[in-house]
């Protein structure tokens, strides 16, 4: 009797199925078969021949599907490796790897040809020499990774454009969507039918297509968002990973993987070159440079940047209480000589919190525990967390019952609402407030290009969409205080990335104004030089002495229940190694009728780590009311 290990894209491991001598010759590794699971006949991956036989009667495979694997044997260890990394079931990786079209019987049935707006990406020349490594690298046929520091995301994408005139067989990744309708009409005019989309917006009929033509070799370029690093190309010369430092490349369902750490990993099974590239690299990707782990790629910086002005808004007159003079004066001249200015604050909403002046209570989300925000256009007041929404405004104290209630702080509303009225002119609001349906924001990306809209108001919503040479000539960003003050040891790394990444976008000639109360932070003083190479260090040597990531391990828990668990995760937090560090449990939020509580585990040790995390899952593993979400490598605290 035959018997093989069958995994379904469930919440479930490797099943044994038996199969007659008539399939023999079609039965391998990675095909795709019919199989009964539960009462219906579902779709799976055969991993491997069983290394046991089972002792009751084992169920049989119905038929093989399609005409050659869909997994190569490498992809199958690196589905291993994940699920064992990111302590998940196999069938979920696979669910992750894979998506459901892979599993049809389909031949070419593409969805309509669509013309994919975006903008000009320009084109440099890159340095030969750096690209030269890559290329000897990928001819070897060994395993090596890169990490490329460019001066600029111009740069980056001729980089890899030099490296697709001569080689094969390459995944390009990139964080968004909006980044890959910018890249792909570029790709497509040099690289014609080569070129291939991968991503989990296509429609079901392109996505099929797609598949088939990587399948069949007809395209070797495969371009997409983080599912891309999964594309399954027979033979892969080159996977690259763009703005390597996003965190858009984290999965925040199960399983929580990183699609640029699983790039260097398939590279590893591969036997094949991965290279990370970004202006802004993660502090992570850096220190495995520093280990030897990476080849550090630095071409010479002479791109002329914006000027960065920090602004003390101890010492400054102010229009508003959050705006300085500075600002509003500066963008008036920048207008008045037809440039563009944009205004980032990272709080949607009018005013961030309602407090009382009398005993200081601040009216808040009775899920979250966490400040309401009040939205004047709609006359609400919403958890932006949660989406828990008073209709009604207090009019009194809900401690003290006191009518000394004041609106503090600004959104995005306020601001428009007090720049319009200081410069008397009509501006843009960018914001998911503004941009809750597709269409929403395609039609704002349009109105953002227009030549009378003279002033953008917008969060990160707004600055990840704006691409280069859209005409602004200056920034501010109105609020860094309050990211660089969240209980996250990333902060700092992460407003220097979203900072570097607006300057990109901003006319060389131009400014950004960054307005804070805190100008003796260090960040600012490599700031403002763009001296991001001396703040990496800095910030290794600060996270070296506090033993935070890249000097230990975290693993996030997340469990979600009916009923209140504080008890029964403080006793299994007992049961971990005495060496783990743990915070928590706490309750983050609740939802509804649910609780969610929070245990965040530190270790230097993963095989530790992973083996506490191991005891929570198996402790709720038979447990229906209680779901548990395990992420390694939190890039969210």
């Amino acid at each position: 009797m035959n018997f093989v290990d069958v995994l379904f894209p469930v919440n479930l491991g490797p099943l044994t199925y038996r199969y007659k001598d008539t399939l023999s010759g079609s039965i391998r590794p990675g095909v795709v078969v019919a199989a009964p699971l539960k009462n219906t006949i579902a779709k799976g991956i055969v991993i491997e021949k069983s290394a046991t036989i089972p002792s009751g009667q084992a169920k049989e495979i119905k038929e093989v599907q399609g005409y050659a694997p869909l997994l190569s044997i490498n992809m199958i260890e690196l589905l291993k490796w994940m699920s064992e990394y990111y302590a998940a079931e196999q069938g979920l990786v696979l669910k992750s790897m894979l998506p459901m079209e892979a599993f049809k019987q389909v031949k070419k049935r593409p969805g309509k040809n669509r013309k994919i707006m975006g903008y000009s990406v320009d084109i440099c020349d890159v340095d030969s020499s750096i690209s030269d490594a890559v290329i000897d690298s990928i001819n070897k046929n060994k395993y090596r990774a890169f990490l490329l520091h460019v001066p600029s995301s111009v740069y980056e994408y001729s980089f890899i454009i030099r490296l697709l005139a001569e080689i094969k067989n390459v995944i390009i990744v990139l964080p968004e969507l909006f980044l890959i309708n910018n890249l792909y009409p570029l790709l497509n005019e040099m690289f014609g039918e080569r070129v291939c989309l991968y991503h989990s917006e296509l429609s079901s009929g392109t996505r099929c297509e797609s598949i088939e033509r990587i399948l069949k070799g007809h395209a070797d370029i495969v371009l997409g968002t983080r599912s891309a690093v999964f594309a399954p190309l027979r033979e892969v010369s080159l996977i690259a990973v763009l703005h390597e430092h996003s965190d858009s490349y984290k999965q925040e369902s199960t399983p929580c993987y990183s699609g640029r750490d699983v790039a260097v990993m398939r590279a590893f099974f591969e036997k094949t070159t991965v290279l990370l590239s970004s202006f802004c690299p993660s502090v992570n990707s850096l220190f495995n440079c520093q280990w030897g782990k990476y080849t550090l790629l630095k071409p010479a910086d002479t791109a002329e940047k914006p000027k960065i002005r920090i602004i003390d808004m101890r010492h400054e007159k102010l229009s508003r209480p959050y705006l300085s003079k500075t600002v509003t004066d500066n963008s008036l001249k920048y207008i008045s000589n037809d440039k563009k200015a944009m205004f980032v604050i990272n709080r949607r909403g009018y005013s961030t919190l309602l407090q009382c002046m009398d005993c200081n209570y601040i009216e808040e989300c009775p899920n979250c525990r966490i400040p309401l925000v009040f939205h004047k256009h709609d006359m609400i007041m919403k958890c932006h967390y949660c989406d828990y929404t008073l209709k009604n405004i207090p009019d009194r104290c809900g401690r003290c019952y006191g009518y000394n209630l004041k609106l503090l702080g600004a959104g995005t509303q306020r601001i428009q609402e007090d720049i319009e009225e200081l410069m008397g002119i009509k501006t843009l609001r960018f914001d998911s407030d503004m941009a809750r349906k597709k269409s929403d924001l395609k039609e704002m990306m349009g109105d953002i290009f227009n030549d009378d809209r003279k002033i953008v108001i917008g969060t990160k919503i707004m600055t990840g969409k704006i691409g280069r040479g859209r005409g602004f000539s200056m920034a501010a960003i109105l609020n860094t205080d309050i990211s660089l003050n969240m209980p996250d040891f990333r902060s700092a790394e992460r407003i220097f990335q979203e900072i570097l990444s607006l300057a990109d976008r901003i006319d060389p000639d131009g400014t950004i104004f960054i307005q804070t109360r805190m100008p003796q932070h260090y960040l600012y003083k490599y700031l403002k030089n763009y001296d991001y190479t001396s703040f990496i260090r800095e910030e290794l040597k600060r996270r070296r002495s506090l033993r935070y990531p890249p000097y230990s391990r975290l693993i996030l828990m997340k469990i979600t229940a009916k009923r209140n668990l504080s008890k029964d995760l403080s006793e299994i937090v007992k049961r971990t190694d005495k060496t783990i560090e743990a915070l928590g449990p706490y309750l983050s939020r609740c939802i509804k009728d649910k609780l969610e509580f929070k245990i965040l585990l530190k270790s230097l040790s993963r095989e530790k780590l992973h083996s506490a995390a191991r005891i929570f899952i198996e402790e709720f593993k038979n447990v229906k009311d209680v779901k548990i979400r395990v992420d390694v490598d939190p890039v969210k605290i």
